[in-house]
Formats: C-alpha cells, structure tokens, sequence
C-alpha cells in the first residue's frame, strides 16, 4: 500500500488545477479523477479564474454558474467548500475553516475545529455511514471507523455473557433449584441445606462476536494511524487483537453471523454496533482505496458557528416569558407562555370571495432572528439582537469593501429590532442594540464596524454593529457549555 499524502487546505481558497496537482502529487489522469469526484460530492466547486476570484473570500450563486471544468487548462480555480477531513484513495485532505488566513497548517485549530464538529452532530445521534444522496451516494468508511473506534473506547468490547449455575458459589443463591434437588436436613421442624445452588454470570472472551469485534477495532485503528488521522481526532490507538478477520472465516459467513445474532439482541446499543460492524463488512475496502472517498465534517460551516453563538450568547428566541427575567414583570397583554419567537408578526394575506366579502389568511412563516438576549449592562436592561454571520469581511480605509453580508441581512437586521419594538416599549427595556457576529483567528474581540442604512436610522432603529469573535475562545465556551459576558462585545 502506497503511504498516504496528508495535506491541510483552507476553505474556499482559490486553487488552479496545477496548484493541487504539485500539492497532492497527482498525475494528470489522477487529478482529473480527484476533481470529478469531489466535485460529485459537493465538496468542490470550480469558480472563475478571473483577478477578482482570486481576491474573494466568499462564494455567492454566481460564482458558481460555470461550465465544463475538465480540460487541461488553468481556465478555472477550484475552491474546497467544506470543513472537516476528507480521504480520496491514499490521499488525506485536511480543510480548515476560511478564516484562518495567517497559519497554513493550522494543527492546534484543526483538532478543535474537529471537536467542535463532533458536539455539533453529536445532536443528531447517527452514524453518518453514507455520502451524498442519489447516484453519488458511497459508503463513508471515514466515519464508521471513526465511530467504532470512538464507540469501542466508551463502551468497551461486544460482549456475551455466560450463565453457570454452581454448587456453593458466591453468586447469588438460586432457591427454586436448591430446594427441588438439594440435599435437605430436618432440624427442630426447620429445613438446612447442605448444598446451595448458586448463579454467576461469566463474560465469554471465545464468542464469535467478541472475537470480530477485536479485529474490527484494531483494523480501523491501524488504518487511522496510517493516514494520521487518529492524533487529530484526539483518540488512542487500540492494538487490541493477534488475530484478523479470516480467522473467523469469509465475509459471507461473517454477515451471516452478523444477521442472526441482530435477529435476538433487543439491546439498543448492542443492535447500532452489530448494524454497523455489519455495514463495514458489507462495504469494505481500505481507506486508500483509490476509488474511495470518506469524509468527516460539513459543507455548511455557517450552520456550526451559528449554533456555537446561538449556546455561547445564551439565545432566549424560544423561552417563555415567565422564564425570562423582565423589568416590572410580564406586561398586560401577554402570556406567561409566550415565547419571543412568537411575539414576531406574521404575514397576513387578504382575498375577497365570489360576494365581494374579504377574508383573511395568516402565513406560517415570519422573520426569524438567530439570537435574541437580554442582559443588564452598566445598569441598563437592554435587549439584544446578534446575528452569527460566517463571513470574512474586508472593512479598511484604502481598500474595496467585501466580504459583507448582503442588503437583504442588513435591512433584515433593522426589521427585527422593528418587529420587538412594541415589546420592547410595553416591558420598559432601557436600551436595544443590534450586531452581526464574525470570527476571526485573532485572540480577541475586535470592534470592527457598523453597518447603517440613513432611511431606517430615520425610524429610530439602531444601527447593526459588527464584532470580531476569537473563534477559538468561542469554541472554548461552547465545547465547555458555558457562556460568554455579553458586556465584552462592547456595544
């Protein structure tokens, strides 16, 4: 087997088809292959080789409205849109988020970035066995090594048990057969035994399951250490058996094993293992199977940061009032149980019927803010309104804006201070304020700017501040589920 290639490659960088070619060491035939296929994935997109591309952080619809890619030319560049680590046969593809722009092999914040990953789909408690849907769907032998290794530290080994019924163990004592084919002496009308008969339950180390769970485990695990993978995933290696997988027989007989056994365990835990150690069977290949590919992490890093700022800034979007701490209590007008989600106006739609009567309907959908808080701040209750935008915005003095949210997340910004505002002045909230939240690999909270709009400062509404968050305090505060000081964004 060939030694794998591991490189790191930053999210939404521009890269030319000679750029990966060198870094990967491909040949022509193979970077044409490695770019259809991740391509396929979603992993890839091929943007426009213009000095502008070149410049730009961000990707938008149009930058990706470009033809056929496959020709020998460096007509287009290819941009990485994905978080997390990526296998492609022997090679190891390790894409860290856009916003590291100063280390270009970002070790430390790689291994968080990957925490960071594993609590965000820990919430959907399923083993991420398949890429892409449809006719691009392939097995993701990436992730399942990497849940029965991570499953196999938890948990331990499969294991059956034995039950062995003894004479004068230290077990319990079995009293139905102790009685009905014990040995009894009468004494003063009172029975003694001379034998007890007794249960232990013995953990057998000979089951077929136990075996093949040992060589599955130790197969992925070397696996992982060849392609360097296990250091970034936090995780020990567990060299756990002498013998492999043929020792138990084929493939056939060993998913035949696999079936029966799920057919009698009723063990939640048990039945997951057994599916999935059945799946790595059925579908196995090595991780440097030059046709493979295996990814761990996410095409939608913008989903993760909002969810990191959404448990950090402690988002009460869908709290109760009554569980809300509000000056002068809940006012007249509202109920304990309504949640601020719910004080958003919705859309109402009115028609008239065949007689000319109108009638009216109300939409199901509204505006729906990413964080809304309330804190106390030098003495002042204010109600706050942050918006988690994963961008990498360029705000200098001699240099062209970019890299900023769109007109439509600003005016929407204004909108949901505008949809509170009734709220806001029935419960004496002393002040408002409103910011878009970034991240940035600096160390710090930066005070980066405003975004205003003359026409809607017209109407009382206070402007969008914009704040640079150190990404890895934050991923800090969310790995530990704790909470920010709010009154350090300095609004």
């Amino acid at each position: 087997m060939d030694a794998f290639v591991s490189k790191y490659v930053r999210e939404q960088k521009r890269y030319t088809k000679n750029d990966l070619r060198t870094l990967f060491s491909f040949s022509e035939e193979e970077i044409q292959a490695f770019l259809r296929r991740l391509k396929a994935y979603g992993v890839m997109k091929a943007v426009k080789n213009t000095p502008l591309q070149m410049e730009l952080s961000d990707l938008t619809d149009e930058d990706l409205a470009i033809t056929d890619d496959a020709t020998g030319t460096n007509d287009c560049f290819y941009v990485f849109n994905f978080v997390g680590v990526l296998t492609v046969g022997n090679r190891v593809i390790k894409c860290y988020p856009k916003y590291i722009t100063e280390n270009p092999e970002p070790a430390a914040e790689m291994k968080q970035t990957i925490k960071v990953l594993q609590r965000y789909g820990s919430k959907e408690q399923i083993i991420n066995m398949y890429n892409g849907d449809g006719q691009n769907s392939s097995f993701n032998l990436l992730a399942v090594m990497l849940f029965l290794l991570d499953d196999y530290h938890q948990n331990g080994l499969y294991i059956n048990t034995e039950d062995i019924v003894e004479l004068n163990g230290e077990g319990p004592i079995l009293w139905e057969q102790t009685i009905n084919n014990g040995f009894t002496i009468i004494s003063n009308n009172r029975p003694y035994y001379v034998d007890l008969y007794t249960h232990r339950s013995v953990d057998d180390e000979n089951d077929f399951f136990y075996r093949l769970h040992k060589c599955v485990v130790t197969e992925c695990s070397q696996q992982l250490r060849d392609a360097g993978i296990l250091d970034l995933f936090d995780m020990v290696e567990a060299d756990i058996s002498d013998e492999v997988r043929g020792d138990l027989g084929d493939d056939d007989y060993i998913l035949y094993r696999l079936q029966s056994e799920l057919n009698v365990q009723y063990n939640t835990h048990k039945q997951i293992l057994l599916k999935t150690l059945y799946a790595y069977i059925a579908h196995h290949r090595t991780l440097a199977d030059n046709f493979g590919i295996s990814m761990y992490g996410t095409t939608s890093f913008n989903l993760v940061w909002e969810d990191v700022c959404k448990e950090v800034f402690n988002d009460r979007l869908n709290t109760q009032l009554r569980n809300l701490q509000i000056p002068n209590g809940i006012a007249e007008g509202y109920t304990p149980t309504d949640q601020l989600i719910n004080i958003i106006e919705k859309p109402k739609w009115q028609g008239w019927k065949e007689d000319g009567q109108p009638f009216e309907k109300e939409a199901g959908d509204t505006l729906i803010p990413d964080i809304i808080t309330l804190a106390e701040i030098e003495n002042v209750y204010s109600f706050i309104i942050l918006d988690a935008k994963y961008y990498c915005i360029q705000l200098e003095p001699n240099k062209v804006l970019r890299g900023q949210p769109g007109v439509g997340d600003v005016t929407k910004q204004y909108l949901y201070q505008l949809a509170y505002k009734q709220f806001i002045a029935d419960h004496g909230i002393g002040a408002v304020k409103n910011c878009f939240l970034m991240p940035t690999e600096k160390d710090r909270i930066i005070r980066k700017g405003v975004a205003r709009m003359h026409m809607l400062e017209q109407l009382n509404l206070q402007n969008i501040q914009v704040r640079l968050l150190p990404a890895c305090k934050m991923y800090d505060l969310y790995l530990a589920k704790q909470k920010i000081n709010i009154a350090d964004l300095e609004l």
